[in-house]
């Protein structure tokens, strides 16, 4: 396989017709407000199979096609068996626009489900809740291809080996690619008359799947080299006239945004170029300008066109990466994009019992064509701004910053499927000191006009009819906002941001994790899936946990964090080469375990993994339960590290970690209330500084006594940190201990003293 990811990422305005990484339609128009109302009362069809009885929205979706689906299971399979027929393997989610348009044009028309029907065992999987399964038949695509996304189509033999597939397939053939159900005739003939030649083709793939990789060199891997590497790869990719770091459709590569941030100061040209970058995305169109929140990707290289679903990975990602840039520059313009980003989550996403749904669509219904559209929900014609805003004086200025156009602001090149005409998607295009030199006001005046505009449209568009929504709650991906909410605490010091992130956590311990087993689920809806959690699930909430506990100081979660690594090691950890496998191995339906071998989207397991490990080293001072399997982890990803970096720039930024000393804060405090105390976490939380944990011992007064006695508990059980034992307050005052692999500096309770240590380490002056 290739070193580089060759999946393409295409949208609605995309010829090719697929999907990467969630787009959606459907009508489902369930929102937050009514999630706990279950179903809504029961239509007549005509149609329904075996989907009506899951959970997922997606495959709900298609529970009532002429399509004789099926779930993915032992049913299907030996029926596939029984009848000596191959599998039709449809993957695909809820968001996603070309699987919408692929069903609607043949899984929807009882012709074509005729012929699928006679020919085949049809299965359907929602990828976001088997991205095992996915992974599997994705490897096979791109490798077969060279290119892949959603739909995932594809045959199987009884035994689930592939023969063959694509993405998206339209019902009639064009553009030299056959008709669906024209292939769907071919594919039964060839499984009847040319069996052997058919086996053979699938034994190729599957042995492909069971090499062994190269080991690559680890020596060469774990070394400053692999950082250096890194950077320059990044930094040849950067647009210095747009912003990003790839050519359109541009992704939030978050991963490589973390990277340049973690490297700043060694290499300040690439934190120019990210901040850069993060000013373009936060005008653009691709950032909700009026509800906050990040859509799925820019399809147009200047960010102004997007797609416009949002996923809740990309929100907790996105809002960290701004939290960091607010840290380094305390450029206001970044707190303001990262608190729109989570108070959109609070207000749109956020289930009542406190977890985080995955998506909103893309499409949402026009009223007057009463059909779904890209877009709809966000775009305006100029009339309907001009309405809501209801003052000339306010649109005139709205009008020039947003540029705003009676024509519509959305270049005909980049709208080929003609879905924007005439409609203005909001993107900032002037700034306030800019609106003010024209309009010759002070920018407080134009701020205020803005403001006042925005609540107007706002307003008026929560009369439309909303994006459906996928109300899905995904453990991992409620981790990466888990990890935002106590970043964003830690920052900004509000108490409902520390709100959110305790009650998702408190929401996934009770309803998606089983006590008595110590095993994770992987998602709820309605009650919890009986699918169990992947390592990235284990993964990504450990770290929630870990920057949880940084932002709280409640010992539990330091607890959890540790149980739910020693479950990930039983699960997931590969004894004979290292690293992590992204499955458990125990659903003997998967083909073969594989290991993550890119930050995509969403980082690796091992990534995130590989940083986890070096954290828990540092709070526990357990090198060979911790330490060593961060270097491990590395080692079986060094073909990659040492030779193409890039693709996975948040095991990078865990490779530095690796590298550089980690430092450890220890703060002894008599009291949790204690002025002084807040003021000192404040100070450091207020320094961007990545390479770090954060250790608070409380002393045993009054109410802290029993958070005093459960850390101390923990420290002494599960921890070797000697540095834990010794500290205490001096004079009764909250005192900073400050430790690395070299030692420790002496104690100190000297505010002064504290901020000079802190401006020091987060310039990294040595």
């Amino acid at each position: 396989m290739s070193d580089k990811t060759t999946t393409t990422h295409t949208t609605s305005t995309s010829t090719t017709g697929t999907d990467n990484n969630n787009q959606k339609e459907s009508t489902n128009t369930t929102t937050a407000k009514n999630i706990d109302n279950k179903e809504q009362p029961q239509q007549q069809h005509e149609y329904t199979n075996k989907l009506i009885h899951e959970k997922s929205p997606y495959l709900l979706q298609h529970a009532h096609n002429p399509v004789d689906w099926y779930p993915w299971g032992q049913e299907a399979f030996e029926k596939a068996k029984q009848e000596d027929k191959c599998i039709f393997l449809s993957i695909g989610y809820y968001s996603c626009h070309w699987c919408h348009v692929m069903a609607h044009e043949c899984f929807e028309d009882p012709e074509i489900a005729k012929v699928m029907n006679e020919l085949f065992i049809n299965v359907k999987i929602d990828r976001e809740e088997r991205p095992d399964i996915d992974k599997i038949y994705m490897t096979y695509i791109t490798e077969v291809t060279g290119s892949g996304g959603w739909p995932l189509s594809v045959w199987l033999t009884p035994d689930l080996e592939p023969i063959t597939g694509g993405t998206y397939f339209a019902p009639t053939s064009k553009y030299g690619r056959p008709g669906f159900p024209d292939l769907c005739k071919k594919l039964e003939s060839m499984w009847k008359n040319k069996r052997e030649m058919v086996l053979e083709r699938s034994n190729t793939f599957i042995e492909f799947l069971k090499e062994k990789r190269p080991a690559g060199n680890a020596t060469s891997a774990i070394s400053e080299k692999t950082i250096d590497l890194c950077y320059h790869k990044i930094m040849e990719g950067y647009d210095s006239e747009l912003g990003g770091f790839t050519d359109a459709p541009k992704f939030p590569r978050t991963g490589i945004f973390n990277f340049l941030h973690q490297v700043h100061n060694q290499r300040p040209e690439g934190l120019k170029a990210l901040h850069f970058t993060l000013t373009k995305m936060a005008f653009g169109g691709m950032y909700d300008q009026l509800g906050g929140g990040f859509h799925r990707y820019s399809v147009t290289p200047d960010w102004k066109v997007p797609h416009f679903e949002k996923m809740l990975y990309d929100q907790g990602q996105i809002a960290s990466v701004y939290l960091d840039a607010y840290q380094i520059t305390k450029n206001p313009l970044f707190a303001e994009i990262a608190r729109g980003i989570l108070d959109y989550v609070q207000r749109d996403l956020t289930h009542p019992d406190g977890g985080f749904f995955c998506a909103e669509d893309a499409d949402s219904l026009d009223v007057e064509s009463g059909h779904n559209g890209e877009g709809t929900f966000y775009v305006w014609l100029s009339s309907e701004i001009e309405e809501a805003i209801n003052d000339q004086e306010k649109y005139n200025i709205f009008s020039f910053m947003y540029g705003i156009l009676d024509n519509g602001n959305v270049d005909p090149s980049d709208d080929p499927h003609n879905e924007f005409i005439d409609k203005n998607i909001i993107m900032k295009i002037k700034t306030s000191q800019e609106c003010a030199n024209y309009f010759k006001m002070t920018v407080d005046e134009i701020d205020q006009h803005i403001a006042i505009c925005k609540q107007r449209l706002f307003a008026a568009r929560e009369k439309r009819p909303r994006p459906p929504l996928d109300d899905k709650i995904i453990t991992s991906w409620n981790a990466l906002m888990i990890s935002a909410y106590a970043k964003a605490y830690q920052i900004f010091g509000e108490k409902s941001y520390l709100d959110s992130a305790v009650k998702a956590v408190d929401f996934i311990k009770k309803n998606l994790y089983m006590a008595d087993k110590g095993l994770l689920i992987r998602n709820y809806r309605h009650g919890p899936s009986s699918i169990q959690g992947f390592c990235d699930d284990y993964s990504f909430l450990i770290q929630g946990l870990l920057d949880l506990y940084e932002a709280s100081f409640n010992t539990d979660y330091l607890e959890w964090a540790v149980k739910l690594q020693e479950m990930q090691d039983t699960l997931f950890y590969d004894t004979q080469d290292k690293g992590y496998f992204s499955t458990s191995g125990q659903d003997k339906t998967i083909l073969s375990r594989l290991k993550e071998d890119h930050d995509g989207a969403e980082p690796s397991c091992q990534s995130v993994s590989s940083s986890n490990l070096l954290r828990l080293y540092a709070i526990t001072e357990d090198q060979d339960l911790y330490e060593r399997k961060a270097k491990e982890t590395f080692e079986a990803s060094a073909l990659y590290l040492d030779k193409a970096p890039i693709v996975l720039p948040q095991m990078v930024c865990s490779l530095n970690m690796y590298l550089k000393s980690m430092t450890k804060f220890i703060i002894a405090t008599p009291s949790f209330e204690n002025d002084d105390f807040k003021n000192l976490v404040t100070e450091i939380h207020s320094n961007y500084i990545p390479l770090k944990v954060l250790i608070v011992r409380v002393g045993t007064n009054g109410d802290d006594h029993a958070k005093n006695d459960n850390a101390d508990r923990f420290f002494k059980e599960k921890t070797k940190n000697f540095t834990y034992e010794i500290a205490k307050p001096i004079y009764d005052k909250p005192t900073m201990y400050m430790c690395n692999s070299l030692g420790c500096q002496p104690p100190t309770y000297q505010i002064d003293d504290i901020k000079q240590r802190l401006e020091k380490l987060s310039k990294n002056i040595e």
